[in-house]
């Protein structure tokens, strides 16, 4: 079928169990060609293709609301909605997102870039249905390791008090990025292989059977209900919050999808529909992935699975570079001990988990309990690592700020991604962090220029008694040249100066090794100023700065409110240092995905701007 030609999900209820399941095979092969090329989430996206199939057959989507946790499983979904002929741009600058979005489709009726907000979204959606007197269904598709969120709790609290109409679908692989944790992962295997449920896999099945099969189901439920009172039906993980709950469903056996999903979609009040799926489902390479890596990808040669851009020799990310230092820290420090909210191996803290079991800990997707746990661990003599992406850091904001500032403990933030990081868009991008947390009393926050910088700042931070934040991009950073250690003070640093500076630059993070080579190059008059901790400021260097009396341009990546040169110029005004800045910056808008380089451009603060602003004043 050639998928391009889909305009809208209509054409479903026209066609037989046998030709979805050939859709479906097309939608796989669609969907392995083109992320082969743009990069983006496959593995989640091939292990939902029958079930988003399903949910737009028995539901009548933009009426009937379906959205999905998280949103990067929703490519089938698009393809569906009339898409698919857009798919060569997917996450690129200017082409469709790779998570829903209302500007792009109707029938994208919610976004979302972090996990376990889709439960509040469709309890929202629930109350507004029945106060404006309207009749249509809400569908969330919520994965097993979003399910053990708090959020996602919460929800299913007053979800199960409200008891309002709606369908929720448990997507359960038994994994997120990489193999879920926990005791309530526990208990969904439970609810996979309890002998209860088998039986009432199999009672489901025959009740499916008969003629009249939605209201034997239901009775057939119910009755099985009555007769195990001490089962998982009653006292279980759904039981305990009053809802319904039908499954297991095979999430790759249309059939039996599509008759299900018709019983829930009459069913009163909540139910959850329990739908096993596989991750990666008919692509090799995925389905025997545990360890994540095929949840994001870049480009890949499709017939091996290897990737076409690798990392070059004596190069690392920057996740590995820090995690390789504390794993070398830990030998001589037992109080060191590391903590993830469900990224082990996206943060390269797998080797750490290995060599110190005993002291690694995966907390799954709850940033704001790692958090408060992370302060509690310090508060109890240990040296806590927490790494967290800047755009999940957000979520723990209250801990970080009452629990770890607040008490003034000892815990090492880890701010992994931070900056623009490019196709995963506006949700992801780790820009705000400075601003959010530089209000902060009793912190350092922190960037290094290069591997040798950041290995002072992580021994720095380990051996004080402050909370400490230690931000690092997305991308590689070269290791073939590492320095001895050095001891690191509260300072920025001088990076280059020419004799006759007319201007000084100030920036931090990799771009001061990139401005440091173009000055040397050109040979340009300028003064360059590695501003390395945002928090606190260096405010002899900004004396000296002011004295100085030279055009001083600010070069930040950020965004530019509450950023490093808010914080000069707030300096400025209440000293009275007269300081006139030239700012490079992100502004107050919401940064779409793309090429961060081109995004830079957009918002005028790529390096070429910088560059031709420096030569007109030297001139």
């Amino acid at each position: 079928m050639d998928l391009t030609k889909i305009q809208s999900p209509d054409f479903l209820k026209e066609q037989s169990v046998s030709e979805l399941t050939i859709l479906a095979a097309d939608i796989r092969r669609f969907l392995i060609d083109n992320i082969s090329k743009t990069g983006g989430h496959l593995a989640s996206n091939l292990g939902v293709v029958d079930l988003t199939i399903a949910l737009h057959y028995v539901f009548d989507s933009p009426r009937d609301k379906i959205f999905f946790d998280v949103g990067h499983q929703c490519y089938t979904h698009k393809i569906l909605t009339g898409r698919a002929d857009r798919f060569s741009k997917l996450r690129q600058y200017e082409g469709i997102s790779g998570f829903q979005k209302r500007s792009e489709s109707i029938h994208d009726v919610w976004e979302a870039g972090h996990s376990s907000t889709s439960l509040s979204a469709a309890l929202g959606m629930a109350v507004a249905r029945d106060l404006n007197g309207e009749d249509y269904c809400i569908v969330p598709v919520i994965g097993d390791g979003a399910m053990g969120s708090g959020e996602s709790l919460e929800a299913l609290n007053q979800i199960g008090s409200e008891k309002r109409n709606m369908v929720i679908i448990f997507n359960d692989n038994n994994m997120s990025i990489s193999t879920n944790v926990g005791a309530l992962t526990r208990g969904f295997a439970r609810l996979r292989s309890a002998t209860s449920y088998n039986n009432i896999k199999s009672s489901m099945k025959n009740s499916l059977n008969k003629s009249d099969f939605g209201k034997v189901m239901y009775r057939g439920m119910k009755n099985l209900k009555d007769s195990f009172k001490e089962s998982v039906i009653d006292n279980g993980i759904f039981g305990e919050f009053n809802l319904e709950y039908m499954g297991p469903v095979d999430g790759h056996n249309l059939r039996d999808l599509i008759r299900v999903l018709s019983v829930a979609k009459e069913h009163e009040g909540p139910v959850v529909v329990h739908v096993i799926t596989q991750k990666g489902r008919g692509y090799a390479p995925c389905e025997k992935d545990l360890t994540g890596i095929w949840h994001g990808v870049g480009p890949f040669d499709r017939d091996t699975g290897k990737p076409l851009h690798c990392c070059p020799e004596g190069y690392k990310s920057w996740s590995a570079v820090i995690a390789d230092e504390l794993e070398t820290m830990a030998e001589n420090d037992e109080r060191i001990v590391a903590i993830t909210p469900a990224m082990m191996y996206g943060s390269s803290l797998d080797r750490f988990f290995a060599r110190y079991p005993e002291r690694s800990f995966d907390c799954g997707i709850s940033e704001e309990h790692a958090m408060t746990f992370a302060a509690s661990l310090a508060n109890s003599g240990m040296r806590p690592f927490i790494s967290i992406y800047s755009s999940f850091l957000q979520r723990a904001y209250d801990q970080v700020n009452h629990d770890v500032c607040r008490m003034d403990l000892p815990v090492i933030i880890g701010i992994d991604r931070a900056g623009l990081v490019g196709e995963d868009g506006d949700t992801h991008h780790g820009i705000y962090d400075i601003g959010f947390l530089r209000a902060l009393p009793n912190l350092i926050l922190a960037q290094p220029k290069d591997p040798s910088e950041a290995r002072d700042m992580l021994r720095y931070a380990l051996n004080q008694n402050h909370p400490f934040a230690l931000r690092y991009p997305r991308g590689t950073a070269d290791c073939t040249n590492l320095r001895e250690m050095e001891e690191l003070s509260l300072t920025w640093s001088v990076e280059y100066e020419a004799e006759d500076a007319k201007c000084i630059v100030m920036a931090y993070g990799p771009d001061v090794i990139q401005i440091r080579k173009k000055l040397e190059i050109n040979h340009l008059p300028v003064r360059l100023i590695n501003c390395r901790f945002f928090k606190p400021l260096d405010e002899a260097m900004l004396e000296e700065i002011a004295s100085a009396d030279l055009p001083v341009l600010v070069y930040e990546t950020d965004m530019l409110s509450c950023g490093l040169s808010s914080a000069i110029l707030e300096y400025s005004n209440d000293h009275n240092l007269g300081l006139k800045l030239k700012r490079y910056g992100l502004h107050d808008r919401y940064i779409s995905q793309g090429a961060a380089n081109l995004l830079k451009k957009d918002e005028g603060c790529d390096l070429s701007s910088l560059y031709d602003d420096i030569v007109a004043i030297a001139e």
